[in-house]
């Protein structure tokens, strides 16, 4: 559950929009719309396969007793390539007819017109969708993806280290947070100054804009159809002052470096809390992600609390599903896709510990699990701003860098914040 954003090819803003009725040039044949037998190809990326392989299997029958004759041809994928090759066979006339993408990669598809119109009514509580994944999937008021699943990121926490500090559960508020790393701070940083009672590094970009949003801030604005970068408004600016008080009281380590390698870190044992995705919790006590094996059943979740008295609003990640606009299938796409996103498939990933794609079926998620806490966070998750020149913001490495400075000490908040908006505004606007 870590999509990444689409590499840009030249060739696909080229020759996307004048590919509308150029067939999919599968081995089968188009086969007809609803039936005839043929093919349909799905791109799922491999978490499916390797995650909720009875959900695929499951929707694969009931859509193939609806459409008898029809064979559906999963092709799984990996995160790293799966955008380079979607470009590169956009550029042809063979291609899949039902592609997943992350939440944050649609975007530039969309401006480029590689996808062809869905009609939310007609999928299964298309009402509910997790604000996040369906903003992510319209354009000028349309919509052109379907939610899929999502994931969000919550507080986890030695259960050990919290015990011994006399804390007899996670915090519920900001000021119990608060509370509770002093605590942790007192009991173990005297005899280890290395120990982190919140690990945070500064270029953590998720977590930090958790906060500007949790503060009413934005990354950026749109205004008379022009985006601008919003990270110098007062709220924003009161958000990443919050955090960066944070990473000052509490975090102990190299404010230059992300969170990529963050299990291996916390499997030190050095740590007594962290902001993260709840597989997390298992991968600082899993030695193949560096973790140390000592620590398993050491961890627990909680839905991290923001300043604002509410969840801290976690970047959402997730999942859609979309019809390329090239596919001559693009009926029977839809189809599978009704099935494999309706209340029935959804079930299956909340038992596959994953979060569903509707805010309905949050409360089916258990909340003495690991995801309860992400439930109860998700219904406050965002995506970064559907600006088409985002991932030039993203490749830029902006705000990284923007946040670095300010952990570091080497700019102010608010100088370190301006600086971004102008780095922002040079290249978010374009397509």
């Amino acid at each position: 559950m870590r999509p990444r954003l689409p590499r840009r090819s030249a060739l696909l803003g080229a020759l996307l929009l004048a590919v509308a009725g150029c067939g999919s040039g599968t081995d089968d044949g188009p086969g007809g719309q609803t039936g005839g037998g043929g093919k349909l190809t799905v791109w799922l990326t491999v978490d499916a396969r390797e995650s909720w392989p009875e959900l695929v299997a499951s929707a694969n029958s009931r859509f193939t007793r609806a459409h008898p004759g029809v064979k559906v041809d999963v092709q799984y994928q990996q995160w790293t390539t799966k955008n380079q090759k979607l470009d590169a066979v956009l550029a042809g006339r063979k291609v899949p007819d039902v592609v997943e993408m992350g939440n944050s990669e649609t975007t530039n598809y969309l401006v480029n017109g590689a996808f062809a119109p869905l009609d939310p009514k007609t999928f299964d509580r298309s009402g509910q969708w997790l604000p996040a994944l369906a903003d992510a999937c319209r354009l000028d008021g349309r919509t052109y993806c379907v939610p899929y699943y999502a994931g969000a990121r919550v507080g986890i926490y030695r259960t050990d280290y919290f015990q011994d500090a006399g804390l007899t559960r996670a915090p519920r508020t900001y000021p119990e947070l608060i509370s509770a790393l002093d605590r942790l701070k007192a009991r173990y940083a005297p005899e280890d100054p290395g120990f982190s009672a919140l690990y945070l590094p500064g270029r953590y970009w998720s977590a930090a804009m958790a906060f500007v949003k949790d503060a009413g801030g934005e990354l950026a604005v749109e205004k008379d159809g022009r985006w601008q970068g919003a990270l110098s408004s007062p709220k924003s600016v009161a958000g990443l002052t919050t955090w960066k008080k944070l990473i000052d009281d509490y975090y102990v380590g190299d404010r230059a470096k992300d969170n990529g390698d963050q299990p291996a870190v916390v499997g030190q044992g050095k740590v007594g809390v962290f902001y993260g995705n709840t597989w997390e919790a298992g991968a600082a006590a899993d030695a193949r992600s560096g973790g140390d094996p000592r620590l398993k059943d050491k961890f627990a979740t909680f839905a991290f609390p923001g300043p604002s008295g509410e969840p801290l609003p976690p970047f959402l990640g997730g999942s859609t599903l979309a019809v390329p606009v090239k596919s001559d299938r693009q009926e029977l796409a839809a189809d599978w896709i009704r099935v494999f996103t309706d209340r029935t498939s959804q079930q299956q990933l909340i038992a596959a510990d994953t979060l569903p794609n509707n805010t309905v079926q949050l409360a089916d998620v258990a909340t003495d699990g690991d995801n309860g806490p992400a439930a109860q966070a998700a219904a406050r998750g965002w995506v970064t701003p559907l600006a088409p020149g985002w991932t030039s913001v993203e490749k830029s490495n902006i705000l990284p860098e923007t946040l670095e400075r300010i952990a570091t000490g080497k700019a102010s908040v608010e100088e370190a914040a301006r600086e971004a908006d102008r780095r922002i505004d040079a290249v978010i606007n374009e397509r």
